[in-house]
């Protein structure tokens, strides 16, 4: 079986799954509700507190659905009950990340800002401290979305390899590349 497919998903308190006839799995819990529809070839069931995942057979297709659905599974329990975070810097002299409710203002260097109207499941926070790079922090119960959203701001300027300017997730490393050496 599939390493990561075989493994049970464990419910905590507080989360709800339904498992529809149409292979449509519900989760709702504290932060809220998301939906996901599973492939006829994998079998979801309930057993007490846990979810397990099973296949029809061990075609390469079915096994790499297998492992795919119960990771995406498993991303909806943990974002319903706990939410997830991400954290992204931007670097470069006058550059600047502002919010105001769900559209964020960007200063990265264009000769105009960017607005960026942002999903209303996604909470957004910006910090700038003197001395610090600014900070964009947002938080989401759908890892999908929020992972689409800071991709689509990470492209608006992505870091350049001399300098590094531009926006990059907290604790990324971007490979720097030597300047060009001076002649003699």
């Amino acid at each position: 079986m599939s390493r990561i497919g075989k493994l049970p998903i464990s419910l905590p308190k507080g989360v709800e799954v339904s498992i529809s006839d149409n292979n449509v799995v519900t989760t709702k819990g504290p932060l809220g509700t998301l939906n996901q529809n599973i492939d006829s070839s994998i079998k979801v069931k309930l057993e007490g507190e846990t979810l397990i995942l099973s296949r029809e057979s061990d075609q390469k297709r079915h096994k790499a659905l297998h492992g795919l659905y119960r990771a995406l599974i498993a991303n909806m329990v943990k974002g319903v009950s706990e939410g997830f975070k991400v954290v992204q810097e931007v670097i470069g002299v006058g550059y600047k990340a502002q919010a105001q409710g769900q559209i964020l203002e960007l200063a990265l260097g264009y000769s105009h800002n960017i607005y960026l109207e942002l999903p209303e499941e996604i909470k957004i926070e910006t910090q700038t401290e003197k001395g610090k790079n600014p900070l964009i922090i947002m938080t989401c119960y759908d890892k999908q979305l929020l992972g689409q959203v800071a991709a689509k701001i990470r492209s608006l300027r992505k870091p350049e390899p001399y300098k590094g300017k531009g926006i990059r997730f907290q604790g990324e490393v971007i490979r720097k590349k030597a300047g060009k050496a001076a002649a003699k």
